[in-house]
């Protein structure tokens, strides 16, 4: 389970190999191949980095290098690094490298991850992998190695942080802190676990004897399973991700010892509670209370058995393999009691609990015409309501009509459908996460011991910094969070850094990097910071994401070095609204959704309900909610938002800053999680997601900061040792430890720059280490070069010497072979030669030695003898005193000859009895040899069987084939969707295109506008009084002609549009054809499956046929068994009556003793061969048992691999379905796509045709305007000669002018227009949207009165009455309300033409006195010398101009706010339009839901009858491989039991068991007979089941055409009411005609349906009955196995008793003979005879004590048996009458004596006979199991072919699926590109806005610049 922890038993594994480098791979790293100066690191896109061989550099930014391939290439100075020596191999420190760059820092990550070593150090950091593997390095046996370490004496580990945080809160008496972060995956939480536990560890204390109560440390450590259930869920990363973050502090007491915990959490994802992606799952708790772990769970939760009832939990995946929610829910069960929680608490924590999963299941649905919402079905509402102690109806009418305060009353407000899911989505959520607040407030209340809280070490679990493609609400907390974290962290640094050196005593200038990041959080901080923005508009009601957008741009971009503008988003992506450069890197953020995630809102009215439950939980966690009655009466809403509303954000801003402060006040230790790989296979490295993780997590950054200071530090001792070979002498003559380092680096000639030399230690800059080893790499090669000559040269003198001594050995041996030449023909020589190894002079030590040897020795034997001599007196002292007691036996027992005779001549008789037994016995063998030739008959038809189901295999084999080509069709359909794919890539480009172009006239424009302005600056000081007037004419004059122009531009372009968008609509209509043959395609292959369900039917009704037929058997064998058990039992008692009588007749041989010596060997011949007969029988029962218990071995394994299969087939077979089910909704959504973009045709064309005609209108209007016109033209050319050089200048300017005036008029008049046609076109579809709804409503009233009264075909045919005279009713409204809407927008039509033309009144007015003005002017300028009187009227005259003119102006202010007005009317109707589009798309679900409900019903029959299928398969091979047991066990009890029945049987008991098997004969063949009539009855009943099975299926699929057809139609009458208006009658018949049909055809599916599922529930039943059937024969032959195996023991005994009794037998027969040898040499040696008998008679004695103690151990063992506790009471009533008998057998002993040689000869013959018979019978047995194993090993490899090729299967269909999602992912990114084409269109209208307005602004200024000119003038 994740969170528990489980104590460790046993001996611990050894951790070393996953802690230290063993000293093989160290050996192995350092002879690593190494050039300081060529080897290199070089980017790689698939190994992130690889090395290389520098070559050379190229220019001043670029180096060659060649790659490990040979390939050269050329990188950028800044991507390549050097390679660290193999010093460094496997480093673990990073800091420590010499060459501190990302490679470097990859590689050792890479290199240690894939040596099993998870735990790096870099400087301050711990950086741990994920090894996706269980190592043992968190035992108790590791905990031991880190406690009481220092850091650098152990290898990185976790324990090591954990023990160095331990160690400084103990012996600095300072608070610490543990920071854990990392992405989702990285192992944030596991860690956080053994963090706990090792605290838990160290800090526990001693629990006293006999205390009960729980210690601290579990309650710590089992608050990880509350929390994990509830607070952690399944990503696509992550099986047990942690959707929260965490804090937890740990307390100890001053002694060190734990004292309490507190935790505190962050941000808990509340949207993953009622939506999940697909590949994701739900919090733990929903599937935890799902499991049936906890047996009264569901009862008081109110939940069913299937978790797909709740929708909220079920819409991504619902198991995960790795992960046992049963396991997981009892320790959280466990948990709860644990941690203190009551029981009513704990079930109140279920119950709310549970009631969120219902709250997905209540269902609102809008009421009528009107915008109100009501409840679709009250039993989900009900439960919930009961789970939280509320009544129902009223939390109904609170999500329905809240209440809200108005004043200082409460009024109740209408909310539509998707407010109210709103609301119960959001309640759901709350409740949720108020649940988890109070679970982490009472387990903080559970760990508050109360005892001395000294000191605390916290724990923060977080997640890492987050940079994903869409980045929102909950990424910018995260985000800001790591932001401070890394602030603490440089600044953290930064102080440990100044300490460092200040305590060194070293000079450096100091930087503190926690700087670096300020200015980021204070963008999120400050006073109109982003968080208090983001607070600001939470506030205000009527605040959007596009204000704070606003916002935020108006107060930051430009202002803020790290706000800025996002990146073009990526293909299919959202468009980003701003962006942070953190320092992970920039990250662009959209805010959609910001403030209402901020906001965070309840229903108040159901939080005030909620507040007054009668669950104490839910009034509990509510207690905080100031509600509805709560905001002190009269403040209203505001007042409540004032005093009680808090934002997610300033909470979270709050706990941040409490953290923060929390934090500064402890000594912090950083761990940073990593994910080595996206598929968490251990070993395996992803170069790009750890670079990535490495950058987010600070690690970087932090080797950033090392890189600047003296990253590289050793101690003085340690760098005396290893470079002292660089300056020996000079460090050796140093005084202390800072001149030797200082002499060593002159020596090496280093820049004093690069190094400082402290107290303690030597500090490097980056790379100076490298450098350094350089050095002393080249010295060591001087120095091994010098040693290698010094050896070379004493090697060579060391061989001359040797060379040397050869020489003068030879000289000597030469001299010595010339004198033994000379000496050896002297014959003294020759005898000094011979005697001198004879002599003892020479050889005197040796014979010493042997000598002392031969003494040991002869010791050693002389011990011995002395020994066995001892053991021998004892012996001769008890064998004299044995012998004593035999002779006064002997004198005792003499004349007890003519007893052994009297015994002896019974023993004959018995014999004879054998005889006859062995003769019936051998006749009871032919029988069963025929029983046996039957068996084999039956063997054969199992054959026949085994090949039908070959041929079945076939079948499947064809199927599967079948699909393969299935598979082709779909890969074909494919292809075509990638082509329509590359299509609209075109059609996007082309769009993209003519943006930029655009883009580049806006931007001329604006150029142009800039320009226009500067000339009119110029101009103003040049202007006169004549002028002005000139000025006006000829800007009336330029401005109708260049408003022609515009108009004809705005044509061209609009037929350019048009042009484009019916190119675009005639694509999209071939692709919906495409699509529809697609369709169609589909529908043939699901009757090719229908078909396939057919014959799979088929198979199914001959399996239960079979499996009736095996029950039929079942029967015969039990009553088979039966019988065998009742002669067993019979058997059993002859033997122990046959065992007794031997006995006895063993103890009356021992009594007379007086018989002849032929006898004696007869009967020891007899009882020979009876003895391996007997033996040959045991060891071919044994044989016969081991061959059973084979066979049965191999039937289970073949069962449960079969089993296992048939799970995997059924499995694949669900997943191909759902698959298709997939694609058939892709299908429909494309249709659906298809419908709209043909609708957007429809309108688009009328717009087109719309703004023709108002073109056409427009050209009149120029072409009278240039009429008038032509009177201004005789005017302009008088005033032109005199004025012709100003004319020309302010042609120029007042161009510009009048072309941006023009465009604005165009605009002002497009917009006018359109607006109208907005207004037409809005109001007719909410009429025929209306209309439409009104329809829906009608049908739906229909179909509940259809359901209602189905029976009454007058009721129906009555309110089908009703319902056409409402819908004519309706007709007629909606004609006569559409007329007068028509009408009313004709007559606003022609107020706004009349407008118009009081508009171009005013101006052909004001025309009119400028011309006067003119006049005057002119006067004025004649006059001007005469008359000043005149000027002063024409100035007059002038500012009575400038007043009118201003009064046009007023009049076009008023103009632009009914433009304003109107763009406001057109929002509005959009927003009608797509809510009506969003209904339509309801309605259409709808109609898909019900498809879709039809298919899992046809699903679920389907699966029905392939389980029903698997249990008949099972069923009938479990009991053919039953009946085949049985049959082998049934042959081999017969045959042991007639040979038993040989040697022990009577012959009375023989013929009464002859009988017995007669009558059960008899009794057998007939309820064969019965039973043969049983089954043919089932068969018939089988048939017909079957029969209706197949008349219901075809029905099914013609209702299903049926309907198919009814949706066709539906779709056309849509199509027509869309299209046409005038023909809605004949829709709205065709539609109840269809609605009519589709009601008859449902209910007859529906009843259909019902009886499908009778029979499925009778089969299954039957199914049952099977099963019960099946598992009683088990027990059965269980029981019949047990009592076997006890009656073969029971056999040995008797058997091992009978040996010994024969044994004694034959001793007493030996004895015998010894007496009669005695008797006739009594007279010679009485006293010999009399100790001899007395020895005899004392074994004798002793082996009859033996036999009676092997009697009563048998029969205890027999007593110990309770089911045979009867037979052993008839078995002693038959020892009675056999002790009658035998006295009776007495008497004729002596007659049997004459007939016991032929009685012999006559039992050894059929002894032969019997052991040839068992020979051959065996041997047919064991031809029989080869036949039967070589049938299983093909049987096997049939099995592997049809495995190998459902994986083939299972792996194309997960192609197929890869593919499917892949076109879906580009349909997606195509639509998203269209809404950024679509938001670009809007911004570039924004555009023109903004340049209109800069417009206007201009021509203002103009207009006040001429005024002022004509002032001055």
């Amino acid at each position: 389970m994740p969170g528990h922890v489980k104590k460790s038993t046993g001996p611990d594994p050894d951790p070393t190999e996953y802690l230290f480098i063993s000293r093989e791979q160290k050996m192995k790293d350092q002879t690593k191949p190494y050039d300081p100066k060529k080897s290199y690191w070089c980017p790689d896109p698939n190994e992130g980095f690889v090395e290389c061989e520098f070559q050379a550099p190229k220019g001043d930014k670029l180096v060659t290098v060649k790659l490990p391939s040979g390939e050269t290439k050329d990188f950028k100075k800044e991507q390549v690094g050097q390679v660290n020596p193999p010093k460094y191999e496997k480093c673990e420190d990073v800091s420590n490298l010499t060459f501190l760059n990302d490679p470097s820092v990859f590689y050792v990550l890479k290199s240690r991850y894939q040596a099993k070593l998870i735990y790096t150090y870099s400087g301050l950091f711990c950086i741990a992998v994920n090894p996706y593997k269980r190592y043992p390095i968190y035992t108790n046996r590791a905990v031991k190695i880190y406690i009481g370490k220092r850091r650098n004496e152990v290898p990185p580990h976790l324990f090591a942080i954990c023990d160095g945080a331990y160690q400084n809160m103990n012996q600095e008496r300072q608070n610490q802190s543990m920071l854990i972060t990392g992405e989702s995956g990285a192992g944030k939480t596991e860690n956080t676990k053994k963090v706990l536990s090792y605290f838990a560890n160290v800090g526990a204390s001693e629990k006293k004897e006999g205390e009960s109560k729980q210690n601290l440390e579990d309650q710590i450590i089992q608050t990880n399973p509350i929390l994990e259930a509830y607070g952690n869920a399944k990503t696509t990363r992550n099986d047990n991700s942690s959707r929260f973050g965490k804090f937890i502090r740990v307390h100890f007491a001053p002694n060190g010892k734990l004292s309490g915990a507190d935790i505190e959490v962050y941000l808990l994802e509340k949207a993953r509670v009622i939506s999940q992606s697909p590949a994701e799952r739900g919090y733990h708790i929903f599937y935890q209370l799902m499991c049936d772990q906890i047996d009264y769970m569901k009862k008081i939760c109110c939940l069913s058995d299937d978790i797909y009832d709740y929708h909220y939990e079920a819409q991504g995946k619902v198991t995960v393999p790795s992960i046992d929610d049963k396991e997981d829910m009892q320790f959280t069960h466990d948990a709860f009691d644990i941690l203190n929680f009551s029981h009513e608490e704990r079930d109140d924590c279920y119950k709310v609990t549970a009631s969120v999963m219902h709250h997905g299941n209540m269902k609102f649905k809008q009421r009528g015409r009107e915008e109100q919402a009501e409840a679709d079905g009250t039993e989900a509402g009900e439960i919930v309501a009961k789970l939280l102690g509320v009544d129902a109806e009223e939390l109904y009418r609170n999500f329905c009509k809240p209440k809200i305060k108005v004043g200082a009353e409460f009024v109740t407000k209408g909310m539509n459908v998707d407010q109210v899911n709103y609301n119960v989505g959001a309640m759901a959520k709350g409740l949720f996460s108020r649940v988890f607040s109070w679970l982490v407030r009472k387990c903080n209340m559970t760990l508050e011991t109360g005892q001395t809280r000294a000191m605390f070490i916290g724990v923060l679990d977080i997640a890492g910094f987050e940079i994903f493609d869409f980045n929102g609400f909950e990424q910018i907390c995260i985000n800001f969070c790591n932001e401070k974290l890394q602030q603490f962290f440089n600044h953290h640094m930064f102080v440990l850094e100044q300490e460092e050196y200040a305590k060194e005593g070293i000079v450096w200038q100091f930087v503190d990097f926690g700087m670096d990041l300020q200015a980021c959080i204070e963008l999120f901080e400050k006073k109109m910071g982003l968080l208090s923005i983001l607070e600001e508009e939470s506030m205000f009601p009527k605040a959007t994401d596009k204000t704070f957008e606003e916002k935020l741009n108006n107060n930051h971009l430009g202002k803020s070095r790290c706000f800025i503008k996002p990146k073009p988003p990526k293909a299919g992506q959202p468009e980003n609204h701003f962006a942070i450069v953190h320092y992970a890197g920039t990250v662009s953020y959209n805010l959609t959704g910001w403030l209402e995630k901020n906001k965070d809102p309840l229903n108040d009215t159901v939080v005030d309900q909620l507040k007054k439950a009668s669950n104490a939980l839910t009034v509990e966690i509510f207690a905080d909610h100031p509600g509805q009655s709560g905001d002190g009466g009269g403040k209203g809403k505001g007042g409540k938002q004032q005093t009680g509303f808090k934002t997610v954000s300033s909470g979270y801003k709050d706990q941040l800053a409490n953290l923060m402060k929390t934090l500064n006040a402890t000594h912090p230790h950083f761990i940073r999680c990593i994910v080595p790989n996206e598929f968490k296979k251990p070993g395996e490295v992803d170069a790009g997601l750890i670079m990535h993780q490495l950058t987010c997590n600070g690690v970087l950054e932090g080797i950033r900061i090392c890189q600047k200071g003296f990253p590289n530090r050793m101690p003085y001792p340690d760098f005396k040792q290893r470079y002292n070979i660089l300056a020996a002498k000079e460090m050796l003559e140093a005084k202390d430890d800072k001149k030797a380092a200082t002499a060593c680096f002159e020596r090496a000639g280093l820049d004093p720059e690069l190094y400082r030399t402290g107290n303690t230690k030597v500090f490097f800059r980056a790379g100076v280490l490298g450098t350094l080893e350089e050095i002393r790499d080249d010295r060591i090669m001087k120095l091994v070069s010098w040693l290698q000559a010094w050896i070379r040269g004493w090697a060579s003198r060391k061989y001359y010497s040797k060379m040397q001594k050869q020489r003068t050995a030879l000289i000597v041996m030469q001299r010595n072979i010339r004198k033994f030449k000379i000496m050896r023909s002297w014959l003294w020589y020759e005898l000094w030669i011979k005697l001198k190894p004879r002599l003892k002079a020479t050889r005197g030590e040796e014979e010493l030695e042997k000598l002392e040897a031969t003494a040991v020795k002869a010791e050693e034997e002389f011990e011995k003898v002395l020994k066995v001599r001892e053991e021998l007196e004892a012996q001769n002292a008890l064998l004299l005193a044995e012998k004593n007691e035999l002779l006064a036996a002997v004198e005792s027992s003499k004349g007890g000859v003519s007893e052994y005779l009297d015994k002896q001549a019974k023993l004959l008789a018995q014999k004879a009895e054998l005889e006859g037994q062995l003769n019936e016995t051998l006749e009871r063998l032919r029988k069963e040899e025929d029983a046996r030739n039957q068996i084999s008959n039956g063997k054969k038809k199992c054959e026949q069987e085994v090949s039908n189901l070959k041929k079945e295999l076939e079948e499947l084999e064809l199927s599967v084939q079948q699909g393969e080509q299935d598979k082709q069709t779909k890969d074909q359909q494919l292809t075509n969707l990638n082509e329509e794919i590359s299509h609209q890539e075109e059609l996007i480009s082309k769009v993209n295109k003519e943006k930029k172009h655009l883009q580049e006239c806006n931007q001329k424009t604006a150029e142009d506008l800039q320009g226009i302005e500067d000339k009119c600056n110029n101009l103003n000081k040049v202007k006169t009084k004549l002028e002005s007037g000139l000025d006006e004419l000829e800007d009336t004059l330029e401005r109708e002609k260049k408003l022609r122009a515009e108009v004809e531009k705005s044509k061209r372009k609009v037929e350019g549009d048009l042009r484009l968008t019916q190119e675009a609509v005639s694509d999209l209509e071939r692709n919906l054809k495409e699509l529809e043959v697609a369709a169609e395609r589909k529908e043939k292959e699901i009757a090719a499956m229908t078909a396939k369900i057919d014959d799979e039917q088929a198979l199914v009704y001959r399996d239960q046929r079979q499996i009736k037929e095996l029950q039929a058997r079942l029967e015969e064998l039990e009553e088979e068994v039966e019988h065998e058990r009742q002669a067993r039992s019979k058997a059993e008692k002859a033997k122990n009556l046959l065992s007794r009588e031997l006995s006895e007749l063993g103890e009356r041989l021992d009594e007379a003793g007086g018989a002849t010596a032929a006898q004696i060997e007869i009967n020891k011949k007899r009882e020979g061969e009876l003895a391996k007969v007997r033996r040959d029988i045991e060891e071919s029962n044994l044989q016969h048992e081991a061959a059973l218990a084979t066979l049965r071995k191999k039937h289970n394994d073949a069962v449960a691999e079969m089993s296992e299969q048939v799970d995997y087939l059924n499995k694949m077979k669900a997943r191909t379905e759902k698959d298709k089910e997939a694609m058939k909704r892709d299908a429909d959504d494309a249709k659906a796509s298809m419908d709209t973009l043909a609708r957007d045709k429809t309108t688009a064309e009328k717009t087109t045709k719309q703004l023709q005609h108002q073109y056409g209108e427009i050209c009149a209007k120029l072409d009278e305007v240039n009429r008038t016109l032509s009177d201004f033209d005789a005017t302009k050319k008088k005033l032109a000669c005199e004025n012709a050089d100003l004319v020309r200048q302010l042609e120029e300017a007042e161009n510009q002018v009048s072309q941006l005036s023009r465009v604005k008029l165009s605009l002002t008049n497009q917009l006018d227009d359109t607006r109208k046609m907005c207004d037409e076109e809005s109001r007719g579809r909410a009429t025929l949207l209306g209309k439409f709804r009104n329809l829906e409503h009608d049908i739906q009233a229909l179909r509940d009165q259809l359901d209602e009264e189905s029976d009454a075909k007058g009721d129906v045919l009555r309110m089908l009455s009703k319902a056409n005279a409402e819908a004519l009713m309706w007709r007629s409204k909606y004609e006569s309300e559409g007329v007068a809407r028509a009408e009313e927008l004709e007559a606003a039509r022609m107020k706004l033409a009349a407008r118009l033309e009081e508009a171009e009144m005013q101006i052909e007015s004001l025309n009119v006195r400028n011309l006067h003005l003119e006049k005057t002017k002119m006067r004025a300028a004649a006059e001007l010398d005469d008359l000043h009187a005149s000027a002063e009227r024409a100035q007059a005259l002038a500012s009575a101009a400038e007043k009118k003119q201003k009064n046009f102006d007023k009049i076009i202010s008023e103009w632009k706010l009914k433009v304003d007005d109107l763009a406001a009317e057109v929002d509005a109707s959009q927003k009608e339009c797509r809510n009506y589009s969003t209904e339509h798309f309801r309605l259409k679900a709808a109609n898909d839901e019900n498809i879709e409900q039809l298919d899992s019903i046809r699903r679920e029959n389907k699966n029905l009858s392939d389980e029903i299928r698997d249990l008949m398969d099972q069923l009938g091979e479990g009991g053919r491989a039953y009946h085949e047991v049985q049959k082998n066990a049934r042959r081999l009890e017969l045959e042991k039991e007639e040979l038993q029945a040989a040697l022990e049987e009577a012959e009375a008991a023989l013929e009464q068991e002859e009988n017995k098997v007669l009558r059960t004969q008899l009794e057998l063949s007939q309820i064969r007979q019965e039973i043969d009539r049983r089954l043919q009855e089932k068969e018939e009943e089988f048939d017909n089941t079957r029969k209706c099975h197949q008349r219901a299926i075809d029905s099914m699929q013609a209702s299903l055409e049926v309907e198919a057809k009814g949706k066709a139609e539906a779709l056309r009458i849509k199509k027509k009411l869309e299209s046409d208006i005038n023909e809605l009658e004949i829709a709205l018949d065709h539609a109840n005609k269809a609605n009519s049909d589709l009601h008859k055809h449902l209910r007859k599916v529906h009843d259909e349906i019902k009886d499908a599922e009778t029979r499925v529930k009778e089969e299954q039943r039957h199914a049952s009955e099977f099963r019960e059937q099946y598992g009683i024969a088990e027990r059965r032959f269980n029981a019949l196995h047990g009592e076997l195996e006890e009656s073969r023991t029971l056999l040995e005994q008797s058997d091992r008793g009978r040996r010994h009794a024969e044994t004694e037998l034959n001793d007493a027969r030996e004895q015998i003979n010894n007496f009669t040898n005695q008797n006739t040499a009594l007279t010679a040696s009485k006293r010999k005879l009399e100790g001899e008998m007395s020895t005899l008679q004392a074994d004798l004695e002793e082996m009859l004590n033996e036999a009676r103690n092997s009697e009563e151990k048998a029969k205890k063992a027999m007593l110990d048996a309770a089911r045979l506790a009867d037979e052993l009471r008839s078995e002693q009533e038959h020892a009675q009458a056999q002790e009658k008998m035998r006295k009776a057998l007495e008497i004729t002993v002596k007659d049997l004596q004459t007939r016991l040689d032929e009685s012999e000869s006559a039992a050894m013959k059929a002894g032969k006979k019997a052991v040839s018979n068992m020979e051959a019978r065996i041997r047919d047995l064991e031809s029989a199991l080869d036949e039967e194993v070589r049938r299983h090993a093909d049987s096997q490899k049939n099995l592997r072919k049809c495995e190998r090729r459902i994986k083939e299967l299972a792996f194309q269909t997960e192609e197929d699926k890869k593919n499917h999602d892949r076109m879906q992912d580009l349909v997606d990114k195509l639509q998203q590109k269209i809404k950024t084409y679509k938001r670009q269109i809007e911004e570039a209208e924004e555009i023109a806005a903004l340049n209109l307005a800069k417009f206007r602004k201009t021509q203002q200024e103009l207009e006040e610049s001429e005024g002022v000119t004509i002032i001055h003038y």
